[in-house]
């Protein structure tokens, strides 16, 4: 009875499990050519795109079938990378002891429907095609590794996610997943929109600012146009064409779009695709080309990291050449230990299970199996070596695609190991546990695998952000293309998404192999020659802003680099040189005691401090000589040391500027000025009065004396010193450096902050000159001896050239000058004081004693 029951729980799932297929179809509704399958307690799933069909549409009438004659062939590798990485896998017992991991990979086609039928077939069991049936527990599908394009990047995802199966996806188009939506998504490369960020980096690297961009028509423009466009403009590169090309209309454009892209004037072209558009650029490159009988011409191609050389089966002789120096983004990849034996070893396989390796050997060597049904080729011998392949049709290095391939399976089975020891509590019940694994839901791999990290056997280390991301980085390629076809790729930089932006692209310009048409020098790719310093960019009217005029920059500014879209004015304590490229210091001026100019001036100030000390000494002596008693000797002794202190004045202009310099300047010139005026007016209003007060019955003789001269000297020094006493009040003067005055120079000087102020100085001046000047003019002729009142007018209207040359003058000078102009007044003027109003009275003391007696002065009085 016991048997009985064991026999209807074992036997009765499978009973319903057939009778449910024979119910929904055992058949396999489409062909599949290729695919590749290998048994396994789990199974790793794979979509990979390996060769593009010339598929016809299908009609409904009969079963669609694929043309089998393959225009691509693409990269074999990463089938041979999912199964050497299932295969160290399976001999490591330390991951998955007890286990055995198995893959089924399908080929897309990159076609929705083949990628669709594809998705249902890994969801269905092994050769029976219904989706989401599960009849033993055996080949349980855990994960599925994707490589998608742009048209099927939306909805694989979509499909897959219905059931919560992860899902490892690689490839251009992954940028487009939502990953706050597809919650069992993990992208087995950085996200693309790094690569396009990496673009920007590399164009302002090598000061490209003019490109062409080239898409095709089932890539989602309207969205790169959003993320990045702008933010290609804002860095200030612009787009000399936006071409795009689809494949349906593609023959008909084929001479237009090359004589587009190839004739413009612009060296660096941007091509933005997936993995099948690649071909079709090629096709066109070379369609173009023919019917222009046109050599390939040199142009820098940036490609993304899908963007593969692969090999056509029907166009075998296409020219590669346009692509040679070509940059382009690769996921990073370092060598597998071991991988490159394993691709050594691979034969062609007598199994049924490997769709992938027998056609591409076929189209590799251009020979056919007997049952490939190929006409006008060699018979395979399997002997063929892999070596003497190119390049482009068999890597010898592993690509960033079979690196990612390897990576993602290798993620998964550490998600299994991490699930695997959660459960194995007891090592007594290991069998019960794989059985617990083997019945696990792919759902519950999604915990374990948003914590995987591990370090791989090419030293890399792998892990996901919280986003379910990759963290690598970019590697920058330069593809080297010789003439027999043979490709190297070089690894020239890198790009690291998490850098800051300064930071996150480095490359090695000097391993970089240019275009020969560029002869190895780099490119430039400008609308036109670069603004060199000293001039600024204009924009041309109805062109793109990177095409500009350029023109010198206005007076006073400068531009220091290149392309500068406006000069500038330097600071004020620079000024722009000759050429108006850069901007250099000013030089401090203020006259100063260590130049010639401020010794000589020192010098001669201190001179006529001197003799003027030594004409009061020597009327000082002589006080009671006729000569010096009457012309008033209180007001000789006045003006000799007023005229001593202004001598002063000079050497206080000298030196920088303090502030109590400059109020001592302005308070000593003012008051020693007004003296000496006052004193030369009380001098002439004194020979005037004393030649009136000499007439019969005159009442002036009383005021001859001292009281005419308080009585004008005090007054006007009085007002003088309100006048003083108010200008400190209100705006003293105080050290300023004038940097405007002057072309190069920052001038030191004393500024008189009131203008008001000023000009009541100046007219208090001018009206006690103005005065002394007519008063002395008019009493010239007055029959007195020693008229004093020649001397003066003499004296006077000297002084009154000297200072109205200075006003005028002051107009046109600045700096160092206008201080110079000033002391070279001061002591001109104190010259003709002491030259027409003293020196011929110290002649009559030194050398004519004679004369100085009044009896002379009684006999010229007559």
């Amino acid at each position: 009875m016991v048997i009985f029951i064991l026999l209807i729980v074992v036997l009765l799932p499978h009973a319903v499990c057939d009778a449910q297929i024979v119910k929904c179809g055992m058949w396999n509704p489409q062909f599949v050519h290729h695919q590749y399958y290998q048994p396994g307690d789990l199974i790793i799933g794979g979509i990979v795109f390996q060769n593009m069909f010339q598929i016809s549409r299908s009609t409904f009438n009969q079963t669609p079938q694929p043309q089998l004659s393959s225009m691509f062939v693409q990269d074999y590798q990463q089938v041979l990378a999912l199964e050497f990485a299932v295969k160290e896998i399976n001999e490591n017992l330390q991951l998955l002891p007890n286990l055995t991991l198995g893959f089924s990979i399908y080929d897309s086609y990159v076609e929705a429907r083949w990628t669709y039928h594809a998705i249902l077939q890994l969801i269905s069991p092994k050769d029976r095609f219904v989706p989401n049936y599960k009849c033993d527990i055996q080949g349980n599908l855990m994960a599925v590794i994707e490589e998608l394009t742009s048209d099927v990047s939306h909805q694989v995802p979509e499909v897959l996610g219905r059931f919560k199966i992860p899902q490892m996806l690689y490839g251009s188009a992954a940028i487009s997943i939502n990953m706050n939506q597809a919650i069992s998504v993990y992208q087995g490369e950085p996200n693309g929109v790094h690569q396009y960020r990496g673009i920007l980096q590399l164009l302002l690297h090598f000061k490209w600012t003019w490109i062409g961009f080239i898409a095709t028509d089932d890539m989602n423009l309207q969205g790169f146009f959003d993320v990045l466009f702008q933010e290609f403009s804002k860095y200030g590169i612009c787009f000399a064409f936006l071409e795009s090309f689809s494949s349906l209309e593609i023959e008909k454009s084929a001479m237009n779009f090359y004589d587009k892209i190839m004739n413009y004037n612009v060296n660096v072209l941007v091509f933005y695709g997936d993995i099948r558009s690649m071909p079709w650029l090629r096709w066109l490159l070379n369609t173009g080309r023919i019917g222009k009988n046109q050599k390939p011409r040199g142009k820098v191609w940036i490609l993304t990291a899908q963007m593969e050389l692969r090999y056509s089966t029907s166009h075998d002789d296409w020219n590669i050449q346009d692509f040679h120096g070509s940059l382009s983004f690769a996921t990073h990849s370092n060598e597998l230990q071991g991988f490159q034996g394993f691709l050594r070893s691979r034969i062609v396989p007598s199994s049924k299970e490997n769709g992938f390796l027998k056609d591409f050997w076929e189209n590799a060597f251009h020979c056919t199996f007997s049952s490939s049904g190929h006409t006008g080729r060699a018979a395979c011998t399997g002997e063929e070596w892999l070596v003497s392949l190119p390049e482009y049709i068999y890597p010898r290095r592993i690509t960033g695609q079979s690196y990612t391939m390897y990576n993602a399976v290798y993620a998964v089975a550490h998600a299994l190991h991490a699930m695997y020891v959660s459960k194995s509590k007891n090592r007594a019940k290991m069998e019960e546990q794989r059985m617990k694994i083997q019945n696990q839901q792919p759902w519950q791999l999604h915990h374990f695998l948003k914590k995987v990290s591990f370090n791989n056997s090419g030293g890399d280390w792998i892990s996901f952000d919280q986003n379910g991301e990759l963290i690598a980085e970019f590697d920058i390629i330069n593809r080297v293309i010789f003439p027999n076809g043979t490709i190297v790729k070089v690894r020239v930089g890198r790009l690291d998404p998490r850098a800051p932006p300064l930071e996150a692209i480095s490359i090695n310009e000097d391993a970089i192999v240019w275009h020969t048409f560029f002869n190895q020098t780099r490119p430039l790719s400008v609308c036109n020659d670069n603004c060199h310093p000293g001039y600024n960019k204009k924009k041309k009217e109805g062109e793109p802003f990177c095409c500009y005029d350029c023109i010198p920059c206005p007076e006073g500014k400068v531009s220091d680099k290149e392309d500068m879209a406006d000069c500038f004015t330097c600071p004020r304590d620079q000024y722009s040189n000759k050429d108006q490229t850069s901007c250099i210091p000013k030089v401090v001026v203020f006259l100063s005691y260590e130049e010639p100019v401020g010794i000589a001036l020192a010098i001669c100030a201190l001179s006529l401090q001197l003799v003027t000390a030594l004409v009061l000494m020597l009327f000082v002596k002589h006080h009671n000589s006729p000569i010096v008693k009457i012309n008033n000797r209180n007001l000789t002794y006045t003006l000799l040391i007023s005229l001593l202190l202004y001598c002063f004045c000079p050497l206080l202009q000298i030196g920088p500027p303090e502030k109590v310099i400059c109020i001592l300047r302005q308070t000593v010139f003012s008051i020693t000025f007004t003296m000496i005026m006052s004193a030369v007016l009380a001098k002439t209003i004194t020979v005037v009065l004393a030649f009136t007060a000499t007439q019969p019955g005159s009442t002036l003789k009383n005021w001859v004396e001292k009281k005419l001269t308080n009585s004008i000297i005090l007054p006007c020094i009085m007002i003088e010193v309100v006048i003083c006493i108010v200008w400190l009040a209100i705006a003293p003067p105080v050290p300023y450096a004038d940097m405007d005055s002057s072309l190069g120079e920052i001038i030191l000087e004393c500024k008189e902050s009131s203008s008001i102020m000023i000009f009541i100085e100046l007219s208090y001046y001018w009206f006690l000159t103005f005065v002394s000047f007519i008063v002395a003019f008019l009493a010239r002729k007055l029959p007195c001896a020693f008229n004093e009142a020649k001397l003066i007018s003499f004296c006077m209207a000297v002084f009154c050239c000297v200072w109205l040359i200075y006003m005028l003058t002051l107009l046109n000078t600045n700096g160092k000058l206008t201080i110079v102009m000033d002391i070279f007044s001061e002591l001109s003027s104190c010259v003709a004081l002491l030259v027409f109003l003293f020196f011929p009275k110290c002649f009559i003391i030194l050398w004519r004693p004679q004369l100085n007696s009044w009896e002379q002065l009684r006999m010229w009085k007559r």
